[in-house]
């Protein structure tokens, strides 16, 4: 993995999660695919395989660049600006 000028400015630590899944998914009735976690704010969003795509929007919206896998046991960060694993 590589570095990306993103992950330094990230938050220390990193924030709590603002729920456990992704709200935006329940509030529209819909199944949330694979958790992603916000690393600026803590938001969890649902990844690009659930059907609305939440945690994208929430980059697009917020500009927030690096989330990663809020799944157990995966441990993994994508910075959205870069297009690539961090």
């Amino acid at each position: 993995m590589s570095e990306c000028r993103h992950v330094s400015e990230l938050p220390r630590p990193e924030p709590s999660p603002l729920s456990d899944t992704c709200r935006e998914c329940l509030e529209a009735g819909t199944h949330p695919v694979q958790l992603r976690l916000c690393l600026v704010c803590g938001h969890v969003g649902c990844c690009d395989s659930s059907p609305l795509k939440h945690a994208t929007k929430h980059f697009r919206a917020t500009g927030h660049p690096v989330m990663r896998s809020f799944e157990e046991g995966e441990n993994w960060r994508w910075c959205f600006e870069d297009g690539s694993i961090v």
